[in-house]
């Protein structure tokens, strides 16, 4: 059994609900097919098996070790990562100009989903090179690109981004990091940056970081903020490689991801570290916006990994432990044990995994495929029509992704029982790896105020107007579905009800109490996931029934007992009935709670505001 990701599922998702192979309409993505896909998608789980997966425990138990300035990583994840970068996976969706293979961007995450399942805090090196690459390729000079760059992509050397200070870390603007206009047009960068993410180590040679400063004479806040390339070792004109004053002075230990070095790392204690200007000075945000935008859902990414690997686990485990007997026949002692799958509260832990975990699949891959067609349509009303969905979602796939990764994992130690609490089993080390995903790249607090705050109000609610038009064009077909009405009315009245919600802090954010939707912008948010999953499912649901109902007529089954032995017999009929029965268990489940999550965000109680200090607790 696959104790990753279920491959059927992902590719009914790629290929069933999101037609991917249709991509290969579009100019950019001409050298794409399914057939292609397939192999890359087969690789990447090869590699994830045999190479990511062995290394996990060994490199959380050995962690990363930090040596005379140097950081160690585990010693098994060399060979695999050399694995990892001999085959070119950084950059399979980069332009072919600097050693990609422009493969599209919903390819490559459905790749990420198996490295993440496998060993996530190996993935995390060349995930964060992969986003700095991207910042240099569209905002370096040519110079800059030609003597990094291609190193990047090929793995050779690798990326971070540096954005937290010890008083600056959600708040940006409050940065101390300094940058020094040379003669040369370069600039001398001196500061502090805490919490890095694979900020020193030694599986590549050099590390090239993006660095967040204020240029001398700047303006204060955020929009005095400038961006920098920074290499620990820079390359000089004759071609050598030199100390840039680039140092690591310690590491965290941390709860999980063990094998992810995290560092605090200083910048020109001797004056003497050497930084490149990306874009124009005081853009800074903007541009590591647009790395932060795929941070997010690389991050949401992390917490579909973690819900897959969890789940596969969890329902392999329960098809295999014996333990007490049927409900039916437990009174009497003879009576065989049976495996606890076939216990009503475990099957209900499994079908919260099943539905959560697919539909985790869905929201993460509809991100990347959003962005694949912003990228590949040649109108520019297409274009931003699509980039608009992606900016949406993004908030959406960051918060729900890792808070409902997590809840996953929490689940799957609940169906192991108490193996499930020992390191002995995988499942605690994916809670604890886990966890971090809700709190980097923006914590998920920050992701609702990104919702509500510009993505809400971003032309007067266009995104959203945007969004609701393209629900209303799949609900329109499914609605004709006579067996999947009740869903449907559930979920048109959950919609509904997030929309009042939308008004309603519309409405607030005209009045005095314009932190209304501030105090509640993370429930709604969650609210949103909700909905957005649960619509997700809906839409796979009537994709399913169709081919079910194929299924059935091609066996001539036309009566219960008939279908019912179908499904027992057909590989195919059971996966499509299961996906009819996660939508159900979602809807009926979660969604039936959105109108009273609503009137709770509505009725506005503002004692959190109201409180004194000292009221929730005396010192």
């Amino acid at each position: 059994m696959r104790l990753l990701v279920d491959d059927r599922d992902q590719k009914f998702v790629l290929y069933e609900q999101l037609r991917i192979d249709e991509l290969s309409h579009f100019p950019l993505f001409s050298e794409f097919s399914r057939d292609l896909s397939d192999m890359i998608l087969e690789q990447a789980e090869k590699l994830a098996e045999n190479e990511f997966l062995p290394v996990n425990r060994t490199g959380d138990l050995e962690g990363c070790r930090f040596e005379g300035g140097m950081v160690k990583v585990p010693e098994s994840f060399h060979r695999a990562y050399a694995r990892y970068r001999e085959g070119g996976w950084l950059s399979l969706s980069d332009s072919t100009d600097y050693g990609g293979q422009g493969m599209p961007f919903v390819l490559a995450n459905a790749c990420v989903e198996y490295f993440a399942a496998a060993n996530w805090a190996l993935l995390m090196y060349p995930g964060l090179t992969h986003g700095s690459s991207r910042l240099l390729e569209k905002y370096g000079t040519s110079e800059l690109k030609e003597t990094y760059l291609y190193k990047m992509y090929a793995g050779e050397w690798s990326g971070t981004m540096c954005l937290t200070e010890p008083d600056a870390g959600s708040d940006v603007g409050n940065l101390r990091t300094r940058a020094k206009r040379l003669p040369d047009g370069t600039y001398s960068i001196r500061g502090q940056k805490i919490f890095i993410s694979c900020g020193m180590h030694d599986l590549t040679d050099n590390i090239i970081h993006m660095v967040l400063a204020r240029i001398e004479g700047a303006p204060k806040g955020v929009r005095g903020i400038s961006i920098f390339a920074v290499p620990r070792l820079r390359v000089t004109e004759t071609g050598e490689l030199a100390e840039n004053d680039v140092v690591c002075t310690g590491l965290e230990h941390k709860l999980g991801i063990h094998g992810a070095a995290t560092c605090t790392m200083n910048f020109g204690e001797n004056e003497r570290c050497v930084g490149y200007l990306l874009g124009k000075e005081n853009t800074g945000m903007r541009i590591m916006f647009e790395m932060m935008n795929e941070a997010r859902l690389f991050t949401g990414l992390q917490g579909l990994g973690h819900a897959s690997a969890a789940y596969l686990h969890a329902l392999n485990y329960a098809k295999e432990r014996r333990q007490g007997a049927l409900i039916q026949h437990m009174k009497h002692p003879e009576t065989p044990r049976v495996p606890i799958i076939r216990h009503p509260d475990v099957r209900r832990m499994l079908m919260f995994m099943k539905s959560s975990t697919e539909g985790l699949r869905a929201l993460m891959h509809l991100g990347g495929y959003c962005i694949d067609r912003s990228r590949a349509a040649e109108a520019e009303e297409e274009k931003e029509l699509f980039q608009g969905y992606a900016d949406l979602l993004i908030p959406l796939c960051k918060s729900v992704g890792s808070d409902l990764g997590f809840r996953v994992c929490e689940t799957a130690i609940q169906v192991y029982g108490g193996y499930g609490y020992v390191t002995e089993y995988p499942v605690e080390q994916f809670l604890r790896d886990c966890k971090i995903a809700s709190i980097y790249e923006g914590t998920n607090g920050i992701q609702a105020l990104d919702l509500v705050g510009r993505k809400l109000t971003y032309r007067r609610g266009l995104l959203v107007k945007n969004a609701l038009n393209a629900i209303e064009n799949i609900l329109s077909r499914i609605r004709r579905n006579f067996s999947l009405r009740d869903l449907v009315r559930i979920y048109e009245e959950a919609q509904e009800s997030t929309v009042q919600v939308t008004k309603f802090f519309a409405l607030k954010g005209m009045t005095d109490e314009f932190e209304s939707p501030l105090l509640y912008a993370k429930p709604y948010l969650d609210l949103c996931g909700d909905v957005a999953i649960g619509f997700l499912l809906l839409w796979q649901a009537n994709i399913a029934d169709q081919r079910l109902q194929e299924i059935y007529r091609d066996h001539n089954a036309t009566d219960q007992p008939s279908r019912t032995r179908v499904v027992n017999e057909n590989r195919s009929a059971a996966f499509y009935f299961g996906k009819i029965a996660s939508a159900r268990f979602f809807i009926n489940q979660v969604l039936t709670q959105a109108g009273g999550r609503a009137r709770a965000i509505m009725n506005n109680d503002r004692s959190a505001l109201e409180i004194p200090d000292d009221g929730f607790a005396l010192g």
